[in-house]
């Protein structure tokens, strides 16, 4: 028998090759070059209104990103609230949380014949909360209440962040769609600008914004109230109290396509077996938005709460002053330590002391469970007290400025989105002895080593520096206080020394 012919296959594998070459190409970059949008589209999901959501590249950090577009007809319109829709986005950018699926850049076009917003997201490429729902009950598998209690958490520690700015940040549209979980088991919540931007513009602008809730299958996510009277904090919290049991049952069955009925919520509520569990469900479902917990109490919480353990604590503090030690310190500490040396004893006296000693650690594990903390897995809530946010109202450049500027945004400088962890400082006279040269090694959060090199002058202030630095795009806004720190400690080092 005669073999069959390869070439269909390879001409199949060709095939696919090409629609691969073809989902790669690069249709449009951002004005300053360091985005390129995609032919991919992805659904997010997290973006409803959106008309557009491609794949995008972040050319200088080298990951994937979320390029989504907001086309609006009527450009005149358009032209007269630019002031304001940059307003919006300038605060939406500044909120920065690892529970929040960030917001890294937008820019306006009214260069076509539709007026566009153009956004840049993070890109979550697990899916969608109830897509893994979906999945585990698939699966025959039920929710394991550990995992339950991990993800409530999270969402929590970002409602509580959002509702401790100042004004409130009221996310509007929390449901299981708009709830991201990565491989890792980090929860993201999606969406978060769709409130402000739709409620804030005026009606001839409103065309392309549609919400979540206007599907029928979405509406037990909203509370009773909705509609009837402005949205508060209140809401967020009823809509939390439902994915909280979406996540318990794995899935709250609706009516075929059409909305969740009331009888298959009680059904739900009453398959639960945990009584803590119950209750913290039901008081967050509570009917009179007045009874509702806020996000920060439900973190005290019977169900949730627990004293953090010792080396949660240690972690969160190792992070917080990371950048005062070497990059592989946890590496150089466990060479010179003494495997049999007792790291922790109990005594029990008349009994022999319980005692721990450090070969029992596992380093690789210690690594894990250190990044696990700094990507947000095991939020440090319970202890923390409410911290308003001020969200400053950034104007517009004047328009002889935006006019120069290569991109439409109106930042004369990209500010730095990635935070610190490491800084080594050095002073060095100059030859003629008259000032101090300084350089400066900063090591951000995903590997990049930034050094830079300034001559003081008498009246330069770590202060002053630190804020220079901010401004121009060199460092994270919520580093300037810790550099600013630093830099004051290394230059009563030097010149005190002098």
């Amino acid at each position: 028998m005669a073999a069959p012919e390869p070439a269909p296959r390879r001409g199949r594998e060709r095939e696919r090759e090409d629609e691969s070459e073809d989902e790669s190409d690069i249709l449009e970059e951002s004005p300053c070059g360091r985005w390129q949008k995609r032919r991919e589209q992805v659904n997010q999901g997290n973006m409803p209104g959106v008309q557009s959501t491609f794949l995008a590249m972040d050319t200088e950090e080298g990951v994937e990103v979320v390029w989504n577009e907001l086309h609006f007809s009527d450009r005149k319109a358009f032209s007269a609230h630019e002031e304001k829709i940059q307003t919006m986005f300038e605060q939406l950018v500044l909120v920065d949380h690892p529970n929040i699926v960030k917001l890294h850049k937008y820019w306006l076009d009214a260069s076509e014949a539709r007026a566009r917003v153009i956004f840049i997201t993070e890109y979550v490429s697990s899916g969608s909360l109830k897509q893994f729902l979906k999945k585990t009950k698939k699966n025959h598998k039920a929710m394991n209440a550990r995992a339950w209690k991990r993800w409530c958490t999270q969402i929590l520690s970002a409602l509580s962040f959002l509702h401790a700015c100042s004004p409130p940040i009221i996310h509007g549209n929390l449901t299981s769609d708009t709830i991201f979980i990565q491989h890792n088991g980090l929860i993201k919540i999606g969406s978060v600008w769709h409130r402000i931007f739709s409620n804030a513009l005026p009606d001839d602008l409103r065309s392309p914004i549609h919400a979540e809730r206007e599907e029928l299958r979405n509406l037990h996510f909203f509370p009773p109230e909705y509609g009837e009277v402005a949205d508060r904090t209140a809401v967020d919290i009823f809509s939390f109290g439902m994915c909280a049991l979406e996540m318990a049952v794995l899935e709250i069955q609706a009516n075929g396509d059409t909305r969740v009925t009331e009888e298959a919520i009680a059904r739900a509520r009453h398959s639960l077996s945990d009584p803590n569990m119950r209750e913290f469900i039901l008081s967050c479902l509570a009917r009179d938005p007045a009874h509702r917990p806020s996000a920060h109490n439900l973190l005290f919480h019977r169900v949730l709460f627990e004293v953090h353990s010792l080396k949660l604590l240690a972690a969160h503090c190792f992070i917080q002053h990371q950048y005062l030690m070497p990059e592989n310190v946890v590496e150089e500490k466990t060479k010179s330590m003494d495997l049999h040396a007792v790291l922790a004893e109990i005594s029990r006296p008349p009994r022999p002391p319980v005692q721990w000693r450090y070969s029992e650690v596992s380093c690789m594990e210690l690594d894990k469970f250190i990044e696990d903390v700094r990507n947000g897995i095991y939020p440090l809530m319970n202890f923390a007290a409410a911290r308003p946010l001020g969200l400053p109202r950034v104007l517009a450049p004047p328009p002889e400025e935006a006019q120069k500027a290569k991109t439409p945004t109106p930042e004369p400088f990209d500010s730095e989105t990635r935070k610190v962890i490491q800084m080594q400082c050095n002073l060095e006279r100059s030859e003629d002895k008259a000032r101090w040269h300084l350089t400066l090694l900063l090591v951000l959060e995903d590997r990049l080593h930034r050094q830079l090199t300034y001559d003081l002058l008498p009246t330069d202030s770590a202060q002053d520096l630190a804020a220079e630095l901010v401004h121009y795009g060199f460092v994270h806004e919520d580093d300037r206080t810790k550099l600013a720190a630093f830099l004051e400690s290394t230059f009563l080092k030097y010149r005190g020394a002098q």
